[in-house]
């Protein structure tokens, strides 16, 4: 359905949400709680409904006029045209497609507004990687490939490496699998013969890292921008550097030679990984880290591993279903989430969810799927005019960081598969 201004404004005002019911105590015990207390709640398929008015929804000023916003949802056209089988998520999505060129001033990149407005944050690596999933996934491909060509030409440089100050090893092969997301869903041969080089010094930039000694191995590396101290053997990042160069070989045809790095991952994951499976420290690094005490965001290297380091494993897709399944079930058990968002020390970060979705789905674990996305679209987007936070409070209800795109793309990212 094409929706004008009047439609949209109508959208958002009339979604129900009354206060929040619980108490303060309740609070208090929403923060030490292992468990989230929302998934407590529905016994089969979480409803959005339900989730809308179990909390206080988040309140704050929006990152670009919402009237601007509204009029790019109007003339969007989509492929399927959008609709997830509720209103509320269908604007989630148009909202999120409207804020790309927003936030991008022509075809370059920006992160978000604020601080994340900042030319050093411009070449981050996940920024065009969501674009160019979400556009893609909604056929509007043609401005996904003017947007990544723009980044591979201006971010990577002739040495392969990313002109980014903090680039993660698994960084380098998701923007492997987003050249072969954009070339499945439409891309032209013009494109990849324009950007194959480009794309091909990347991986060879990863074949050169895997190959140090001489023999395939292991790789340490960066983990995250924020992180870009702390380097280690991450299993993250090995599990993308396998995916990203398979994805790059059907693209280009030139010998993967993943088998074998695929091998020493998983099992350097099984003996490092405790037997015991109740255990809920799966250490994100070959290197032992420090076991979080109490919850897994009780440290810095628990809370990135619960944010990012476990959700990219799993999108990675290569682990094994019961080792997926694991990572999974952990992250439920130990704090990992609030109402299906995720929780990193006492507050909520939810930019790189759309990583934990895309492997909830692929398990075809559904209803974890929908409280998560439901969520998300429901707390850390804010009322009235669906601004995304990098990062919200806990229990939700106000702004912690500025707007980011990776957040606001959440749901256009993970509710194509809900599309009819």
């Amino acid at each position: 359905m094409k929706m004008n201004r009047r439609s949209f404004i109508s959208v958002v005002s009339t979604t129900l949400w009354p206060l929040a019911t619980a108490r303060g105590a309740e609070k208090q015990d929403w923060l030490a709680a292992c468990e989230d207390p929302a998934r407590k709640l529905f016994n089969g398929k979480p409803n959005l409904d339900r989730i809308l008015a179990l909390y206080p929804r988040t309140t704050s000023a929006p990152a670009f006029d919402p009237e601007l916003i509204a009029d790019k949802v109007a003339k969007l056209k989509t492929k399927p045209a959008v609709n997830t089988g509720h209103r509320f998520l269908d604007l989630s999505v148009k909202v999120g497609l409207a804020h790309i060129d927003a936030t991008f001033q022509g075809d370059h990149p920006k992160y978000g507004v604020g601080t994340y407005a900042r030319p050093e944050h411009d070449g981050f690596p996940p920024t065009i990687i969501a674009a160019v999933d979400a556009l893609t996934l909604w056929d509007l491909t043609p401005r996904a490939e003017q947007l990544f060509g723009y980044w591979l030409d201006h971010f990577v440089r002739p040495d392969g490496t990313i002109a980014y100050y903090g680039p993660s090893l698994g960084e380098y092969g998701q923007l492997l699998t987003s050249a072969r997301r954009l070339m499945q869903r439409g891309g032209s041969r013009e494109w990849l013969a324009k950007h194959r080089d480009a794309l091909a010094r990347l991986a060879q930039h990863l074949q050169s890292l895997i190959r140090q000694t001489g023999r395939v191995a292991l790789t340490s590396g960066v983990p995250e921008a924020d992180e870009r101290k702390q380097t280690a053997t991450y299993f993250h990042n090995n599990a993308w550097i396998v995916r990203g160069l398979d994805d790059w070989a059907t693209l280009a045809k030139p010998p993967a030679q993943t088998g074998e790095l695929r091998k020493l991952l998983l099992d350097a994951i099984r003996r490092t990984w405790p037997s015991d499976s109740k255990d809920w420290w799966l250490s994100p690094t070959v290197e032992l880290a420090e076991r979080p005490q109490g919850k897994i965001t009780a440290t810095r290297v628990g809370s990135y591993t619960n944010y990012r380091y476990w959700p990219e494993l799993l999108s990675s897709r290569v682990l094994p279903r019961a080792l997926a399944e694991r990572v999974v079930n952990v992250r439920l058990s130990s704090g990992g989430q609030f109402c299906g968002m995720t929780r990193f020390s006492n507050h909520l970060d939810d930019w790189p969810l759309a990583d934990y979705l895309e492997g909830l789905w692929w398990l075809g674990r559904k209803d974890d799927f929908l409280l998560s996305l439901y969520g998300h679209v429901a707390y850390h987007q804010a009322e009235g005019h669906l601004t995304a936070y990098e990062q919200v409070t806990l229990p939700p209800g106000k702004k912690v960081a500025d707007y980011c795109l990776p957040c606001q793309l959440v749901a256009a990212r993970a509710a194509r598969v809900l599309a009819k």
